[in-house]
């Protein structure tokens, strides 16, 4: 009963701030909500106690015993990735495929390494000492871009569909290498295995990655086949919830990448259903809109909660010159990731504009502070969580609410030139 009074409190504060931010702030919904959420935490923590003290302090409570980590990476993660994947035409996607590759593997080792060497290095001149692997876990966890915050800030952009795709590709497919990463380098820290080779990190990818991949495909093909044999959009629904749900249980169990398995799914049956008489148009529609709604729902819950995080991160004015410095150090290592696979591989398409906007879009989000939650208590956790918020809540306030008009200055220029 606790968890429904939990989720009720949250389901009613998102619809709150979602009107808030529709009827005043008229920002794009999940940031409306989570800068929202992130004064209302302020208030708390400057005059919680004066003003209410004991629902305050329940409130906080209730935000301390919800495990994000679980709730996202468990749970709402599975949804977001397959709702964002269904609506993904899988032919945009082949044709940014070699870009969409690059950068969510090479990009994703390329930048956890420059981040972590930069923060070992530059670390000691602010007076703060923080062992080699920690900075490279904390690479790991801050590299991959977040599917949820980019799918949410792209449909406002106007970006091209090529650029967009790249966006949308690269951050649906990153989170595999980044959690293998993240494993490996938690697993050497701690001193749990004593098996870190090429081949077995090789191995751990193929099977996390790949696994994911492969049952993802199988679970979308089978879904899809059902599908068109009675073309009734209840069942329908109710299949692609059964594959969500199932689906994250058997990648579980056979130790492969949920999230992957979910992209996976949701790319064949969004795609093998818009095909010519695959289904009924009013199966397609309730479908989609079906999916779409989930999307939005649980977007606003989740920045919602990324919102109020602040509330459980210890002692977060004292990391702030780290972390505006954390934050320079992720664009440096962003840029370095996609400016030499631009340079090397002409083929990538990515000249100076995308270079661009794929450096200051690479949105961080839910995703990097449920790995940092997930970190063991110890003497560097707190640190890596509080360096790890204030990236991520830069990254969306910031850079979220200016790739928009950042977007629209350089197609500007372009066609300037071009009329020049």
């Amino acid at each position: 009963m606790e968890l429904y009074y939990t989720f009720s409190i949250l389901i009613v504060l998102a619809a709150i701030f979602a009107y808030l931010n529709h009827r005043f702030l008229r920002l794009p919904s999940s940031i409306g909500i989570m800068l929202i959420a992130l004064l209302v935490s302020v208030c708390i923590v400057l005059f919680g106690d004066r003003i209410a003290g004991n629902e305050i302090s329940k409130f906080s409570s209730m935000i301390t015993k919800l495990d994000f980590s679980d709730v996202l990476m468990g749970a709402m993660l599975n949804f977001l990735l397959f709702a964002g994947a269904i609506h993904i035409n899988i032919n945009d996607l082949k044709s940014q495929k070699g870009a969409v590759m690059f950068f969510s593997t090479l990009g994703v080792v390329i930048s956890t390494f420059m981040v972590g060497l930069l923060m070992y290095y530059i670390l000691p001149v602010l007076n703060i000492h923080l062992p080699l692997i920690y900075c490279l876990i904390f690479g790991a966890l801050i590299s991959p871009t977040d599917p949820i915050a980019v799918l949410s800030i792209l449909k406002t952009t106007g970006v091209s569909k090529a650029l967009e795709t790249k966006f949308a590709g690269e951050s649906l497919f990153n989170d595999g290498v980044a959690v293998v990463l993240f494993a490996v380098l938690l697993n050497i820290a701690l001193g749990t295995s004593t098996d870190i080779t090429i081949a077995n990190v090789g191995w751990l990818f193929v099977k996390e990655a790949g696994g994911g991949l492969v049952l993802g495909i199988a679970l979308g093909q089978l879904c899809s086949y059902l599908m068109r044999k009675i073309d009734d959009y209840k069942v329908s629904v109710l299949m692609s919830l059964a594959v969500v749900m199932g689906g994250y249980l058997v990648a579980h169990s056979f130790h492969c990448s949920g999230p992957l398995t979910m992209v996976a799914a949701g790319l064949i049956i969004g795609n093998k259903n818009n095909t010519k008489g695959a289904m009924s148009e009013e199966t397609k529609d309730y479908l989609n809109k079906f999916w779409e709604l989930i999307d939005e729902i649980l977007n606003a819950i989740l920045f919602l909660i990324i919102g109020f995080e602040l509330l459980i991160i210890p002692s977060i004015p004292n990391y702030w010159i780290l972390g505006f410095t954390s934050v320079v150090l992720v664009l440096i290592a962003r840029f370095v990731s996609i400016y030499i696979p631009g340079r090397l591989f002409p083929k990538l398409n990515i000249n100076k504009a995308a270079t661009t906007l794929l450096v200051w879009g690479g949105l961080r989000g839910g995703v990097s502070i449920a790995l940092a939650l997930s970190l063991p208590v110890g003497e560097h956790k707190d640190l890596v969580l509080g360096i790890t918020y204030f990236v991520v809540i830069f990254s969306i306030l910031v850079q979220g609410l200016t790739l928009g008009n950042l977007a629209g200055r350089i197609k500007k220029m372009a066609t300037q030139d071009k009329l020049k």
